[in-house]
C-alpha cells in the first residue's frame, strides 16, 4: 500500500481524500471503518464521515 498524497497528522479528511491518501478504494475504506480497523469522526453540520490525519498515518503504518 503506497500513500498517494502527503497527510498532515493534524488535518481532517473526507472519505474520498482519505481513501486517496491511503491508496485504497472508498469502498475498502468504508469496510475497514465498519470493521473497526480504522476510526472516523463525523462533521457536525453535515453528518459526513471525516478521518483524522493521525489515524490515517496510524493505519498506513500498521499495514506495512
Amino acid at each position: 500500500m503506497n500513500a498517494v498524497v502527503e497527510v498532515n497528522p493534524k488535518g481532517w479528511y473526507p472519505i474520498g481524500e482519505a481513501a486517496k491518501a491511503l491508496g485504497i478504494d472508498r469502498s475498502t475504506l468504508r469496510r475497514k471503518t465498519t470493521e473497526g480497523v480504522i476510526k472516523c469522526s463525523f462533521k457536525r453540520d453535515t453528518g459526513r464521515k471525516v478521518y483524522r490525519g493521525a489515524e490515517l498515518i496510524r493505519y498506513h503504518e500498521a499495514v506495512l
